[in-house]
């Protein structure tokens, strides 16, 4: 693992390094990107930067300096990180040292670049319903923040049931989101995706499978969905397009026709371009 901070590439990236009174650290006050690289290459990255400023904008923080960010990248990408097949890329940006509560303070916001290599995604899984929902009206909604502690709670639900992932429907009932997945389904042929209005996050991931192998967004009750799907995956940073072979009590195919379809057409596009 590497990690640079403000401007330094740290020597021990486990040391304390962080001052315990960031507003990231105490209140889960910042916003963050991961990004996936094949060989020490960050995929879509400018497409991650341009989220990072947005959600950024949405949590009320200052815009980063994405040449800064540029170079952090390139410092923690150094190394031994080409001879990685897969690795990750977090981008964190907080806002910065404040008093403990909620109010921010005055000091300069917090940017931590960090990178590790990972393993390549099954290319199924499981996933489980959570009987909580994401708010789709919250103020944080569609969001990429680093409060993930209902994500959290979640992920360890889903566990507990044998699954690797959980799927939230929304405050009206509908198909959202996964912890840290869109999900894509298939109905009478159709490829289909929940809505941005339904509060689940603009996947980079997301947006690039509807380009390319042209799903339609459409909101729909969760319990349907699962009932009638005739297909269903995940996409995500680090999963790319990945079957889902059993959703609570119900096994579906993995993959099924028209997943492995766009898994193909995902594997063609990413290597053409690493800056879609």
């Amino acid at each position: 693992m590497r990690a640079w901070l403000n401007g330094d590439l740290l020597t021990d990236p486990t040391d304390g390094a962080i001052a315990v009174t960031d507003h990231g650290f105490t209140v889960g006050d910042g916003v963050f990107e991961a990004v996936k690289t094949l060989h020490g290459r960050p995929f879509a990255l400018t497409r991650h930067l341009a989220r990072l400023e947005r959600s950024a904008a949405g949590l009320g923080l200052p815009a980063p300096d994405l040449d800064v960010v540029r170079r952090g990248v390139e410092a923690v990408l150094g190394g031994e990180a080409p001879d990685d097949p897969v690795g990750r890329l977090r981008i964190t940006w907080t806002a910065g040292p404040a008093p403990m509560g909620s109010g921010r303070g005055g000091g300069p916001a917090t940017l931590v670049v960090a990178y590790s290599a990972i393993d390549a995604a099954a290319p199924s899984t499981t996933v489980a319903t959570v009987p909580w929902t994401r708010n789709e009206h919250g103020a944080t909604a569609g969001l990429k923040t680093t409060s993930y502690a209902e994500n959290v709670i979640a992920l360890a639900h889903a566990k507990e049931r044998g699954a690797t992932e959980a799927v939230f429907a929304n405050t009206a009932g509908d198909l959202c989101e996964g912890t840290g997945s869109n999900v894509f389904y298939v109905v009478d042929g159709e490829l289909r995706t929940p809505t941005l209005a339904a509060g689940c996050l603009a996947g980079i991931t997301r947006d690039l499978v509807i380009e390319w192998c042209g799903a339609r967004e459409v909101d729909a009750p969760l319990v349907e969905v699962r009932a009638g799907a005739s297909e269903v995956f995940l996409v995500s940073t680090t999963r790319d397009v990945q079957a889902v072979s059993r959703w609570d009590d119900r096994e579906l195919p993995a993959p099924g026709p028209l997943t492995r379809r766009c898994a193909e057409t995902w594997a063609a596009r990413e290597a053409e371009t690493m800056d879609p």
